[in-house]
């Protein structure tokens, strides 16, 4: 039984260095989660996969189903999450075709269904957030892309929007005044799901562009498919050196 799972974010649709051995269709209490999970081996290290937008990329991040896709996974056994996204950048450092590993994120999205804590509680419950990501899961990726050379991002905080536009000047410039070092769209409430199923999860970044009236003249979807090429090649290679790392990871938050 696969301990880990994979989450692909857009330029991640399907894992070409996964070993698919089985399609399993999991129905959730929460509907239906993005597709099959795809279990695999990368190495030889039993893994799940699921894109987050659907095979052929046709969810949008305001109407991913969060909750059937982090409840699937756990339903099936993973307690290790790595989630691939693509995010703009902000920060000085942040430039399109490195990777970035965040350690905080500021949450400006709406209306999303962003919780399993709602009816027939038995009482409240509030998860510890203060530290977001799992430290464990994020030291091992560090470690994997400094093996690697890879020149990544140590940390950040993510700010995750509404979508599925992209961010205007202003709205950045005010991201920029909050603190936040990159912005992309799917990275809540995936990142408070898990933690509430108390899953070790952590997230790789893909710096794709610059955000909004920081790069030079407008944003172009031919810029955004270039660094993705790019920055998914330098994922592959990241994953396939920290999987088995990560195997020493503890499954307990």
């Amino acid at each position: 039984m696969a301990e880990l799972a994979i989450i692909g974010g857009t330029g991640l649709a399907t894992l070409k260095n996964l070993k698919i051995s089985k399609r399993e269709v999991i129905r959730t209490p929460y509907g239906e989660p993005s597709g099959p999970l795809l279990h695999g081996v990368i190495g030889e290290t039993d893994v799940v996969f699921i894109p987050r937008h659907g095979r052929g990329h046709t969810i949008p991040p305001h109407r991913v189903n969060y909750r059937a896709n982090i409840w699937a996974l756990r339903e099936v056994g993973v307690c290790k999450v790595i989630a691939v996204a693509a995010v703009g950048g902000i920060r000085q450092d942040m430039e399109p075709g490195r990777l970035a590993f965040p350690d905080q994120i500021i949450d400006y999205t709406w209306s999303r269904e962003h919780t399993f804590f709602e009816y027939d509680l038995e009482h409240v419950n509030h998860i510890e957030f203060t530290r977001p990501y799992s430290d464990d899961v994020r030291c091992l990726l560090i470690k994997a892309s400094k093996q690697l050379d890879l020149n990544a991002v140590e940390n950040g905080t993510y700010g995750a929007t509404q979508g599925p536009r992209l961010e205007t000047a202003a709205e950045i410039k005010r991201m920029q005044r909050d603190g936040c070092d990159m912005v992309g769209m799917t990275g809540m409430p995936e990142a408070s799901l898990a933690r509430e199923l108390e899953l070790n999860y952590a997230t790789c970044a893909v710096i794709v562009n610059w955000a909004a009236g920081l790069g030079a003249g407008l944003i172009s979807m031919e810029d955004i498919e270039a660094s993705l090429a790019t920055g998914m090649e330098k994922v592959r290679r990241l994953l396939e050196t920290a999987i088995p790392m990560l195997q020493r990871v503890n499954c307990d938050i």
